[in-house]
């Protein structure tokens, strides 16, 4: 058992409260959650995509997010729940490396297994199994109850968020993150009590960061685009421009899976609802949107405009890439001959900030090459 004493050394109270502590927390949540609402109710087939200005729009969305029985769904719920537990247990049984994350405040260092990229291949193996037998059948319907299937990752990330909250207080040895640990309920809740829930060897925010909101995207994607066909009988070019470079950039992250080891997410922040809903909902939601508008507005560019468009995505995703590559050698190892001509900084914290190559150029050009990437999608939209 853990003294007070050590618990304090290695869980301090949190002084500092981030987004402006419990009102910045809630407004967060009120809000990412209603972007969520609005987006959909305004942009659909039925009443095309515009930004609601007018009282009648606001109308239409208000009556729309209080209409539950519309979009609360058993059905889509349970869909949602057997994803999460397919790719869990794909966790758990498929082979892969186990490396090492970095060193812990208490001198340790967890394990996590590479099978992130197997894990999807598999999941492809499935989804072009279940088109052999069924034809676009479940992809069109994942499409018919988008907004059912968004609503409940909503419900289980907060769910989740829920969970490893009370999951936290299960010990005084649990290291906290030292954003999380400000004794407010809500505020804690929001950022993430524990840096690393695990339930035996499945590390939550490990596997969520990467797999459920990830290949979630790429099956919604792909689904719009099978829509698009379906309806109009192709696939637009926009369409093309806009899926391919996104699933490129999905299948990427799962190739360098073991580089989010290094990132902020991992390594210093708790495991919170903002993660959670982050994972789970805002990336496959927010991020297929193009793919989803193109579904029922198919746009056809000109070849010097896809060529354009085309160009963008990989000078942005090649800019991404290799800033992020060049981050993530120097945070395992300064002294690999590729980096350790690197200049850089050391910060209040003791950690070391590039100031040279990649790093040289923006602060965060990694930002840089992710803005205009999105930029390219766009366009293509």
């Amino acid at each position: 058992m853990v003294s007070q004493s050590s618990a304090q050394t290695l869980n301090p109270r949190t002084v500092h409260r981030e987004f402006f502590g419990v009102p910045g927390a809630l407004a967060v949540m009120t809000g990412t959650v209603s972007v969520v609402f609005v987006w959909y109710f305004s942009c659909n087939p039925q009443v095309g995509c515009q930004l609601p200005t007018t009282h009648e729009q606001w109308t239409h969305i208000l009556r729309g997010a209080f209409n539950y029985q519309d979009y609360l769904s058993s059905t889509a719920l349970v869909a949602y729940t057997v994803w999460w537990a397919w790719l869990a247990l794909l966790y758990f049984v498929l082979p892969g490396h186990v490396v090492e994350g970095v060193e812990l405040r208490d001198g340790s260092r967890l394990k996590y297994p590479i099978n992130g990229l197997s894990s999807f291949f598999v999941t492809l193996a499935v989804a072009l199994a279940a088109y052999t037998y069924w034809g676009t059948l479940p992809f069109v319907w994942i499409t018919d109850h988008y907004f059912q299937l968004a609503v409940s990752s909503i419900l289980f990330a907060t769910a989740q968020a829920l969970f490893v909250y009370a999951y936290s207080f299960r010990s005084s040895s649990v290291m906290l993150a030292l954003a999380g640990n400000s004794c407010n309920p809500i505020y804690d809740f929001f950022i993430g009590r524990e840096l690393n829930p695990r339930l035996g060897p499945l590390d939550l925010k490990y596997f969520c960061e990467l797999r459920p909101g990830i290949m979630g995207w790429v099956l919604l994607n792909t689904s719009f685009a099978i829509r698009q066909h379906t309806v109009f009988g192709s696939v637009s070019n926009s369409m093309w421009l806009a899926i391919v470079p996104q699933i490129a950039y999905c299948v990427d992250t799962l190739v360098f899976e073991r580089n989010v080891l290094t990132t902020m997410d991992i390594v210093t922040d708790g495991f919170g609802w903002m993660l959670s809903f982050g994972d789970l909902t805002w990336v496959p939601v927010m991020y297929s949107l193009q793919a989803r508008f193109l579904a029922f507005h198919p746009v056809h560019h000109s070849s010097p405009m896809a060529a354009l468009i085309a160009v963008m995505a990989v000078a942005s995703f090649l800019v991404f890439r290799l800033s992020n590559s060049e981050k993530n050698a120097f945070r395992t190892d300064p002294n690999d001959p590729k980096v350790r001509h690197l200049k850089y900084i050391k910060t209040e914290s003791g950690s070391k900030l590039l100031v040279s190559g990649w790093w040289g150029m923006a602060r965060h050009i990694n930002y840089t090459g992710d803005w205009f990437f999105g930029l390219a999608q766009c366009l293509a939209a």
